[in-house]
C-alpha cells in the first residue's frame, strides 16, 4: 500500500481485528505409547506430534527401541511460532508421559527418571530442583487439596527442570500453583540479572496456557477477542517463585530466553495428577471432577 501510494501508510488494527486475524499458536495432537519390562524399565518408546512441529519431540531419556516424528497439517486458521516453537507442547506430552509409566511401574517420578537419564547437564539440573525442593519429603503429603509435581527438559541447548505445589480449591473450582522452583542451566551466564528475568519471565508466561490461555469459537466466530475475556496471568496469579541458575563456566553460552518455559505445564499436569489421581491431557486444564485417586 505504501508503494502504491508513494507515502507512508498507517495500518491499525482494533485488539478484536487483532485477536481474530493475527498469528495463532499452532495447536497439537500429540500421541504416545511406550513399554514397560518386568523391572520397570522403559523398552520400547513412540511419539508422534500432529500440527505444532518438531522441538524437542526426540526424548532424552533411555527408551530401548524409539521411534518419534512429526507430522504436518493444514490447519483452518493461521499459525506461527511460540515461546520454544512446539517444545512447550513436546515437554508436556514426554513429561506428563513419563509420571503415568512411573505410576504404572510403581516408582517415584523422580526416581523413575533418573534411572532412564544419561545426559549429564539434563540429570544435575533434575537432581538440583529436587534437592532444593525437598521433593523426597513433599512428595509423600498428599491430599486431595495439595499435590507435588516435577519435570524436566532441554531445548536449544539449555536445560531445565521445575518441581511444583499447586493447591486445589473444591469449592470455587480453580487451580492454584503455589510454588515454583526451577534450576535453569545454559552454559556460562554472562548476565545474571538479566538471565533470571527471562526465567521469571518464561514461568508467568508459561501459567497462561496451563490455567486459562484458549481461544473459544462457535459459529466460525471468536468469542473472547478481548483481554477481559481472553486472561493472560496477573500479578495476583504468579506463586512463590525460586528461581537457581546453575552456571557452567567450562561451557559455552546458549540463549536462556526461552526454554525455562517448557517444565511449567507438565509439572504443574503432574502436581494435579499427585493430588486427584486424575490425569490432564489438555492445555487449558480443566479442574478435577473427582476428588482422590
Amino acid at each position: 500500500m505504501a508503494k502504491a501510494a508513494g507515502k507512508p501508510v498507517s495500518l491499525k488494527w482494533t485488539r478484536a481485528e487483532e485477536f481474530t486475524w493475527a498469528v495463532f499458536r499452532p495447536a497439537a495432537v500429540i500421541d504416545a505409547e511406550a513399554t514397560l519390562d518386568a523391572e520397570g524399565k522403559l523398552t520400547s518408546w513412540f511419539f508422534i506430534n500432529v500440527n505444532s512441529g518438531g522441538s524437542a519431540v526426540q526424548t532424552p531419556y533411555r527408551a530401548g527401541r524409539t521411534r518419534a516424528e512429526t507430522v504436518n497439517s493444514n490447519p483452518p486458521l493461521r499459525h506461527g511460532s511460540y515461546r520454544t516453537l512446539a517444545a512447550t507442547a513436546n515437554n508436556f506430552a514426554r513429561e506428563g508421559f513419563m509420571d503415568e509409566l512411573a505410576a504404572a511401574a510403581g516408582v517415584d517420578p523422580l526416581e523413575f527418571r533418573l534411572a532412564h537419564l544419561e545426559n549429564g547437564r539434563l540429570r544435575d539440573v533434575l537432581v538440583e530442583a529436587a534437592r532444593r525442593f525437598n521433593w523426597p519429603d513433599r512428595v509423600k503429603q498428599k491430599s486431595p487439596t495439595r499435590g507435588v509435581g516435577l519435570a524436566c527438559g532441554t531445548e536449544k541447548g539449555s536445560y531445565v527442570a521445575a518441581c511444583v505445589e499447586v493447591e486445589l480449591d473444591w469449592d470455587q473450582k480453580k487451580i492454584i500453583p503455589r510454588h515454583v522452583c526451577e534450576v535453569f542451566e545454559c552454559g556460562a551466564i554472562i548476565n545474571p540479572d538479566n538471565l533470571r528475568a527471562q526465567v521469571e519471565g518464561a514461568i508467568i508466561m508459561g501459567l497462561g496456557p496451563v490455567l486459562t490461555e484458549e481461544m473459544r469459537f462457535e459459529n466460525g466466530r471468536m468469542l473472547n477477542a478481548r483481554f477481559s475475556d481472553y486472561q493472560t496471568p496477573r500479578l495476583r496469579d504468579v506463586p512463590q517463585l525460586e528461581i537457581h541458575l546453575l552456571n557452567r563456566t567450562d561451557l559455552a553460552s546458549a540463549g536462556g530466553g526461552e526454554t525455562p518455559i517448557i517444565a511449567v505445564a507438565p509439572a504443574i499436569g503432574n502436581a494435579i495428577f499427585h493430588a486427584t489421581g486424575v490425569r490432564p491431557r489438555d492445555l487449558p486444564m480443566t479442574f478435577p471432577e473427582k476428588k482422590g485417586s
